[in-house]
This record gives structure tokens, sequence and C-alpha cells, in this order.
């Protein structure tokens, strides 16, 4: 039960700083949170909210919150599936660039397929062949995915309109969007209430702030499933990006990408990313998981430090010189390689979005859980508040 106690709450805003990569000289960057430059445009914080367009069923208007720091790093979010549609940090030379793969307009969005910077749920990742039972009733949820359900069913949270608030606080801007699950919908039990709260800080930090209750007993899971390729602008692949991974063991999966139930130590596989590996170097090896995955697509067990934000992962572009360090309170981390991107995607100025063009790093709790009782609990009771944080950290190699 993913429960935080108010004492935890109350540690949580010091735990972030305690959370940054604790060896940057591993891949030559520098320490995460440490400021990333001084682009052009720096100066004050500001957030500010226009408008999206409108749906073209309903013709209900779409916002976006544009959150800028003092300095100049901007994130863009939409009403529309609590998207982020941009991330744009500098490189080693201060220039700016957009970091995350998406659209121009939200016709793009309504149509995607992806999940390019959506928050997905009500259950992230994948559930074997869409159902599953609390306390001895079964549910049925829609299969998205080959025969298993993905990523909430055929309408997520990444399809349905999210009220926004805009917030600052000090030097930090951020955004909180709020959307009620009614019960029943796609199958899930419980009116589920769920908030996510994106805040940009003076430190280079993105928080992903998560929060859920239910008047029914109900299983959630939820996730930011932006694709990251540090590169900016959506040019070339992430082969040639850097990858650490705090993780010792990984729960490997079927042909169909659903966890087997068991944790399988990463030592002498193509998945050890303790140590800073290119993630191209390995990604083709003759080994049965990557077959499965067309390459990465798998959930790592990350070893966790503490109750709060933990480092989980750190990305780095020898060539852009930008640096990712995620850290977080989730148990686990989808590395997902982009393999199913084939170039058929037309994304911001009608750049084509490559295979492997992008990877999404996405916090969870583990694919599958409420069928493998070994697995930490996803089920959410009334009365309990689900609470998660992840934190995204932006700086630059020297």
């Amino acid at each position: 039960m993913r429960l935080w106690s108010i004492v935890s709450l109350l540690a949580l805003s010091l735990a972030v700083a305690a959370c940054r990569s604790s060896d940057p000289a591993k891949d030559g960057g520098t320490q995460a949170g440490q400021p990333a430059g001084q682009p052009a445009g720096a100066g004050h914080a500001s957030v500010a909210r226009v408008g999206f367009g409108a749906l073209p069923d309903s013709g209900g208007a779409i916002e976006q919150f544009i959150l800028t720091n003092a300095h100049g790093i901007e994130v863009r979010a939409i009403t529309y599936g609590a998207i982020i549609t941009s991330v744009r940090t500098p490189d080693r030379a201060g220039q700016l660039g957009d970091i995350v793969f998406g659209y121009d307009s939200l016709s793009g969005y309504v149509k995607d397929a992806a999940y390019f910077g959506a928050l997905v749920g009500r259950y992230a990742n994948r559930i074997a062949h869409g159902r599953f039972s609390i306390d001895g009733q079964e549910f049925t949820l829609a299969t998205n995915d080959g025969p298993n359900a993905l990523h909430g069913g055929r309408r997520g949270f990444n399809k349905v309109v999210w009220t926004g608030e805009q917030f600052t606080h000090g030097d930090t801007v951020g955004v909180t969007l709020r959307y009620l699950s009614k019960d029943g919908e796609e199958g899930y039990p419980g009116n589920a209430r769920v908030a996510v709260t994106y805040s940009l800080t003076p430190a280079d930090e993105l928080l992903v702030d998560l929060e859920a209750t239910s008047d029914k007993a109900t299983i959630v899971n939820l996730s930011q499933h932006s694709y990251w390729n540090l590169h900016g602008g959506g040019q070339g692949t992430i082969l040639d990006h850097l990858l650490t991974l705090d993780a010792s063991g990984y729960t490997p999966v079927d042909s169909t990408l659903i966890p087997t139930g068991t944790v399988t130590p990463v030592a002498g596989t193509p998945f050890d990313f303790r140590t800073t590996t290119a993630i191209g170097a390995r990604i083709d090896a003759p080994d049965a998981q990557l077959r499965f995955g067309r390459g990465y697509d798998h959930n790592f067990v990350l070893d966790r430090k503490g109750a709060g934000p933990s480092h989980a992962a750190r990305l780095a572009d020898p060539v852009s010189g930008r640096t990712l360090d995620i850290a977080t309170t989730e148990p686990g981390i989808q590395f997902y390689s982009g393999n199913f991107l084939d170039g058929t995607v037309r994304g911001k100025s009608g750049q084509v979005y490559a295979h492997r063009g992008a990877l999404a790093l996405e916090t969870q709790h583990y694919p599958d859980s409420p069928n493998r009782p070994s697995f930490p609990s996803t089920i959410l009771r009334p009365g309990d508040t689900l609470r998660s944080r992840t934190v995204f950290s932006f700086g630059v190699m020297r």
C-alpha cells in the first residue's frame, strides 16, 4: 500500500536535494540540479496559460500551461491527457532545444497512439488478459495490446480532459491538473479522483507529484510517459545516449511482455546498466528478452534508499552535453527504447520520428502487479491516499 505519513510528506522536500547522482563523474557530467547554463532569454520564473485548440468532437477548449524558470528552462503541459508537450533545456553551449517528442497541435495528440508526454492510467503498463481481482471479485478490462490491457485501456487518462490550475510558490512555478475517473470507466471500480502537479524549480528540476483517492477498492498505477531525446529537436536516435540505472534486478517477460513473476539479477546480462553504458551497446544482443521487447521494454526493480525520492536513472548525451537525472518514490522504472517507432510518425515541425529515436523512463509500480501477489501492491482503498513523486533534474556535461 503506497501511503505516506505526514512526517514523510514534511521530509519530502529535504529528500529531493539528496536524491541526485552521487557519482556524476562517471559520464563526465555535472551533478544533477546544477544550473544547466544561462541561455538567451533567462530571467524571472513565470507561468502562463494559453489556448491550445478545441477537441473536434465536443469543441471543448484545451489549455496549455507554460512554465519557465530563471535559467530559461521551459516546460509546457496541456489539459488534454495531462500531456507534457515540450521540455526545452540548454546544451553545453547554452542553446535551448526541445528534448521530448510530441506534436505542434492538438490534432496530433488526439490521433496519437504512442502516449507521447501523457500521464498514463488508471493503470500504467500492462495487465495480463485485461483481468484482475480484488477481495475475490473479478474485473474485466478492455484488451488494447494484443491479449493484454495497456496504459488504462482504449480511452485511458491520456485521452481525457483534465482541469488545470497554475501556481507560483516563490521561484517555483507549476500547474495542478485534476481528473475524476468515474466508477466503471474502462472497467475499473470506484470513483477515482486523480491529480498530477508539474512544478519547475529554480534548481532546474521538474517535479511530478501524483495523488489519487477512490470511494471503492480499486487499482491505481500512474506514470509520466515522456519520450526523451537529449540531442534536441528530435534528431537522430538515442543509441549513443549513456544510461545508468540504479537497479540490480529486473522483471523478465513472456512473449506478450507480461512479467513472468520473477525478479532476475541484471548481472551478466544486457540489462545491467548499473555502470554507465551506451544504450546501443547491447540492444541487439542475442537475448530472448530483447527479442520479446524488440529491444528494451522492461521494468527494472530499483535499489531504493529511504522513504523519499531515491535516485533511479541518469541519461546523458555526449553530443549535446545534456543530462537528465531521475529520482522517484516508486519501486520500479520501465525503460522503453522506442522500439515500435518506425519512421511513420511525423511530429513537431514535420520531423520524422525514427526507430529508437527516443526513449521512455516511466517510474511506476510493476506491470501486472494485481495478478502477482509477490509484487508491491497497487490496490487503493477508500480512506487511503496514493501519493508519489518523481524528480527530473536537468544538467549539462562539461
